[in-house]
């Protein structure tokens, strides 16, 4: 789930352009479940940024397998899905002025040309983009959510330095590979 969430976080930070002010998060759990004895089984946060833009979202262990986003403005709106797979391709619909365009990505392995950027940076002695301050700015995100789902109210995100936004520039390719065999495991999801 951590994953999911820090990738909804990510989502919204990079299409909003800004750090989030306020966080506020429920999280629920059925306890007869011994899955859900230590974890929420689902979180569902709302994120305030600077603009008065509210990111929401929801994930869930015991919930069908949705990955998606919608951003929806005053003249439309965007859905890609799936958003944060990396197994299948990516589809995205914009809805703009009562038309819809459609287009499709092929799937790649996102993962992998991560670990092609990383590996290149130590071998050439180059410092990472994006640097550590963007990891930094997803840990305060996810603290203010976590003190929120203990403390029910929302809590104010300090202020973070400016982060640089990754761009197209930065893209890499790596040929996709099949959805990895579970070792030893259960799917998270029934």
């Amino acid at each position: 789930m951590q994953r999911k969430r820090i990738r909804c976080i990510n989502a919204a930070r990079y299409l909003f352009r800004h750090e989030p002010t306020e966080a506020f998060c429920f999280t629920s759990a059925r306890r007869e479940d011994p899955r859900f004895r230590e974890v929420p089984e689902q979180v569902t946060a709302v994120l305030r940024f600077p603009s008065g833009k509210l990111a929401t979202f929801a994930i869930s262990f015991g919930a069908a397998d949705v990955s998606r986003y919608e951003l929806t403005g005053t003249l439309g709106k965007l859905v890609v899905e799936p958003a944060f797979d990396y197994s299948q391709g990516l589809r995205h619909e914009l809805f703009l002025g009562g038309k819809i365009s459609k287009k499709s990505f092929k799937k790649r392995d996102q993962i992998a040309a991560e670990l092609v950027y990383f590996s290149g940076c130590i071998l050439d002695d180059v410092a990472p983009e994006p640097s550590g301050h963007e990891g930094l700015a997803d840990v305060r995100v996810i603290r203010a959510l976590l003190e929120s789902a203990e403390s029910g109210r929302s809590v104010a995100i300090e202020s973070n330095e400016p982060v640089e936004r990754p761009d197209l520039d930065q893209e890499e390719h790596v040929r996709p590979h099949g959805v990895p065999d579970l070792v030893n495991v259960e799917a998270p999801s029934r």
